[in-house]
């Protein structure tokens, strides 16, 4: 574990290898987040880690090195609901990154509407107890109803042990949703495991549910070359190819013991995504589809 002179953690490698696989032109990195720079965009006093700066131009070196044309940012929590930070790596990005907000629910319309002409798409709900105190589904769905006008959408991260209790909320939200990292089931389960089996039910009991297939360093214990997670994802990304989208999830929160090389995160991809037309709407069509419509429909 890397630390600083002020006990800020590092949870990157600073020499990811060169993927063996090249992504297709115009590739998004659908899910990133940026840490700081401190100096400037402070982290919140309610944060569960203190990371080391890992801002726009570091996301931007790495995203050239693995093959990448676009990022989206998502919020993390150490900024809390202070989404300065994603907007800066939005602002600085020349039109190739939008983002995904965290907001407090007492956040007016005014300010939605200016998280929108930052370039935010999408409000993130948090369920992970170790990294939020409190996650009132009541006062996220107003929210989600505020939101709709805007043409976001909602994505949600939990883990696989409560997606029962998750079930009622997830039906209530009144836009298009999408489940960071599959709900974080155990890929040690295999494609038909009790986690994956339960995840497939929410997918198919709405058709605007999205999901981003992510984080084998996360899910699979074995580490690489993550054969667990292939084995699980893969019928996923088959099942539904126009609902899947992929990211690096650098620069990695938490992950300081076990950080992972970004170049064999992106060498999965032709593993869970075996032909050129899913990785063409895993990183490219679908991405766009949500993120840069306007674009797409172009």
């Amino acid at each position: 574990m890397s630390t600083d002179a002020d006990g800020r953690i590092r949870s990157w490698t600073l020499g990811p290898s060169t993927p063996r696989y090249t992504p297709p032109p115009g590739a998004v990195d659908a899910h990133c987040h940026v840490f700081g720079p401190m100096a400037a965009f402070p982290f919140s006093a309610k944060a569960k880690y203190l990371p080391q700066d890992a801002g726009p131009e570091a996301l931007f070196a790495l995203r050239e090195k693995l093959g990448f044309s676009r990022n989206v940012i998502v919020q993390a929590s150490c900024h809390g609901t202070d989404n300065r930070a994603t907007l800066n790596g939005i602002a600085v990005s020349n039109g190739t990154c939008r983002g995904v907000a965290v907001v407090d629910p007492a956040i007016s319309d005014a300010e939605l509407d200016a998280l929108h002409a930052g370039g935010i798409r999408g409000v993130r709900f948090n369920f992970l107890k170790r990294l939020v105190d409190d996650a009132p589904k009541d006062k996220f769905l107003d929210v989600a109803h505020r939101i709709a006008r805007l043409g976001w959408h909602v994505v949600v991260y939990f883990e696989a042990d409560i997606l029962e209790e998750m079930r009622s909320f997830l039906s209530a939200i009144p836009v298009s949703i999408v489940i960071d990292h599959m709900g974080r089931p155990d890929v040690t389960q295999g494609p038909d495991g009790a986690d994956i089996t339960a995840f497939r039910a929410l997918l198919d009991n709405r058709d605007d549910i999205w999901t981003k297939v992510t984080c084998p360093d996360r899910l699979d214990p074995a580490g690489e070359p993550y054969a667990d997670f292939v084995r699980s994802v893969r019928p996923l990304v088959e099942a539904y190819p126009d609902r899947v989208l992929w990211g690096t999830d650098w620069p990695h929160p938490n992950m300081e013991t076990r950080i992972p090389d970004d170049g064999a995160l992106v060498d999965v991809i032709p593993q869970i995504a075996v032909t050129e037309d899913l990785r063409h709407k895993l990183l490219v069509a679908n991405p766009m589809r949500l993120y840069w419509p306007e674009e797409a429909a172009e």
